[in-house]
């Protein structure tokens, strides 16, 4: 494309409207020009593809490979294996058609209790930051592009889309900042994502000394600012602010406030022609993407995957060397977690996976005996003390017993914080 003949044959109008998504996942195309509209999709561990372009849920979402979650992956230390994880998922990118994974999370984990931390590397900025440019890196070399988020302090879960980051600016440049900053240098990211709250009393997605002082000055980066979804607070200050997508569509209402500021004076063109251009720059990164449909090993992903998790798997103990169990050993396996597993939390990066496996499916796999207990009741409502009884008269018949607890769905999810660090009341 010929984007400065573009910016001359472009109205107003259709200016305007390219600012803003077109539906839930697709950038709104230029039919009349030959500008083609980028897809997205959510991430950051795996694709959750949505059908027809709306919001289709879990249920509703293409099948993908569920690869570790980045809480596990940063406990690797090594960039390896998120840098093979996001070229492996740029090859389903490709299958999908897809332009833009809507990832890595990069949030700084402030609070244990933040609902989402599953999604983010680290509390440590290098290691994040370490982490997440690998992934861009990885997804990057295909040809894909990704949006890193969420730019920027969006450390909590409760309040997220009105909550005010009130924060000192050494802590801000040196650890909520620096991560992100790491990302950019080290991989170019085609996007960053712009958070819901607030920074110091200023919605991030019309603050100026972040998106334009920090971030493209600072940091240097030439890529495209896009909202998180339904972030836009002041759609006029953050044109002039540095935002240049609205996510998802916003029906022609902001097309239209937009349109009239430049008409009347109040919003200068050039404002409005700068974010043109950077729309009209990551489209045409994509033009040949949808005519590559490639096929991928479903497998060979999954293998990728379980190869991931092993790496990431962290002992914390290994008292008198109980493990590893001996294939001799009597063992008793407590606790539904063992027949369906916890491998990912809830919310829009929630994957429909190809292939899944409880601890369960495992060991009738490989022929290994055990017996099982339930040990705790499903619902996490109900007293314990009965199946913790049935345990207790049996336990002397056993040489090992392999407890399995973590957290139910609803204590580890987008948009919600846990009210305490403690594991639910039942277990």
């Amino acid at each position: 494309m010929d984007i400065h003949s573009l910016l001359e044959n472009l109205t107003i109008e259709e200016k305007a409207a390219l600012l803003a998504g077109v539906d839930f996942m697709f950038t709104n195309p230029v039919p009349r020009l030959g500008i083609p509209s980028a897809r997205m999709s959510d991430g950051p561990h795996g694709l959750r593809v949505q059908k027809e372009g709306g919001d289709n849920g879990v249920a509703g979402s293409e099948p993908a490979t569920c690869f570790p979650t980045a809480v596990s992956t940063a406990s690797s230390w090594n960039p390896d294996n998120t840098y093979k994880m996001g070229e492996a998922i740029a090859e389903e990118m490709l299958h999908y058609g897809i332009d833009i994974l809507l990832g890595p999370g990069a949030c700084i984990k402030r609070n244990p209790l933040c609902g989402r931390n599953f999604e983010y590397f680290s509390e440590d900025p290098l290691l994040a930051g370490r982490m997440g440019a690998a992934e861009v890196n990885g997804v990057q070399s295909k040809g894909c592009g990704v949006s890193v988020k969420h730019f920027a302090l969006n450390n909590a879960e409760n309040f997220r889309f009105m909550g005010d980051s009130v924060c000192d600016m050494r802590a801000i440049r040196e650890i909520y900042l620096k991560v992100f900053e790491i990302i950019v240098k080290e991989s170019k990211p085609h996007t960053m994502m712009c958070a819901y709250n607030k920074i110091n009393g200023e919605y991030c997605c019309e603050n100026k000394w972040l998106l334009t002082d920090i971030l493209r000055d600072k940091f240097g980066f030439d890529g495209l600012v896009m909202s998180d979804w339904g972030a836009v607070n002041n759609r006029i200050e953050g044109v002039k602010a540095g935002l240049d997508l609205e996510m998802p569509s916003c029906n022609g209402v902001n097309d239209k406030i937009i349109e009239n500021a430049v008409k009347n004076g109040e919003l200068d063109e050039k404002y409005l022609d700068n974010v043109v251009q950077n729309i009209l720059n990551l489209v045409e990164k994509y033009k040949y993407i949808n005519d590559i449909k490639i096929t991928f090993d479903e497998k060979e992903h999954y293998d990728l995957a379980v190869e991931i998790a092993e790496n990431s798997a962290v002992l914390l103990k290994n008292n008198n060397n109980i493990l590893p169990i001996k294939e001799s050993e009597k063992v008793l396996i407590v606790g539904d977690m063992a027949k369906i597993s916890r491998y990912q939390g809830g919310g829009s990066s929630h994957i429909t996976p190809f292939f899944e496996y409880s601890l369960t499916d495992s060991l009738d796999k490989f022929g290994i005996k055990y017996d099982y207990l339930d040990g705790y009741h499903k619902n996490y409502k109900k007293d314990n003390r009965d199946l913790i009884k049935k345990i207790a008269k049996v336990a002397d018949n056993y040489d090992k017993i392999v407890i399995c607890v973590g957290l139910p769905d609803n204590m580890e999810v987008e948009g919600l914080d846990r009210k305490h660090i403690n594991l639910p009341q039942t277990y």
